[in-house]
C-alpha cells in the first residue's frame, strides 16, 4: 500500500485529539470545564472521583485506535484487520458528530454553546480529512 496523506494526517489528528484528553486529566477540573466536558465531570474530578479519569482515558484509547488504522491505511504500519470497513465506521463517526451542528443551528437547539460549535467544527474536519483519505485508499 502506498503512503496516503490524507490518512497520515487523519492519524495525526486523532493521535493528537488522544494525547489531548490525556492532558486533560493532567490539567484537572479547570481543563475538564475549558474543553467542554461539563460541570458535572469538573466536580466529580474535584472530589476525586476516578469516573471522569476512567472515561477520559476510554475516549484517548478509541482515538488512538483509530489514529492507528488511520496509519495503517496510510500504509505507515502493517495492515490491521477490517482496516476498510474500520475505516469508514470511523469516518462516519466523525462526520456524524461534526454534522450534529447543521441540526442544532437550523432548530435553534439552546445547546449551541461555543464548545458545541467549535468541536463539532473541528471534529467536521477530522472527518473530511478521513473521507477524502479513505476516497483515496479505495481507488488503491
Amino acid at each position: 500500500m502506498t503512503k496516503n496523506p490524507w490518512l497520515v494526517t487523519g492519524g495525526l489528528l486523532s493521535g493528537l485529539a488522544a494525547v489531548l484528553h490525556l492532558a486533560v486529566i493532567l490539567g484537572g477540573p479547570a481543563w475538564y470545564r475549558f474543553f467542554g466536558a461539563g460541570e458535572r465531570m469538573a466536580r466529580m474530578a474535584e472530589r476525586g472521583a476516578i469516573g471522569p479519569t476512567l472515561i477520559t482515558i476510554g475516549i484517548a484509547t478509541v482515538l488512538s485506535v483509530w489514529a492507528a488504522y488511520a496509519f495503517s491505511g496510510a500504509g505507515l504500519i502493517p495492515r490491521l484487520p477490517l482496516l476498510k470497513t474500520a475505516l469508514v465506521l470511523i469516518t462516519a463517526v466523525y462526520l456524524l458528530r461534526g454534522l450534529v451542528l447543521v441540526p442544532a443551528l437550523a432548530l435553534n437547539w439552546g445547546g449551541v454553546t461555543p464548545f458545541v460549535l467549535w468541536s463539532s467544527l473541528i471534529v467536521l474536519v477530522y472527518g473530511v480529512v478521513h473521507l477524502i483519505g479513505l476516497i483515496v485508499l479505495w481507488r488503491t
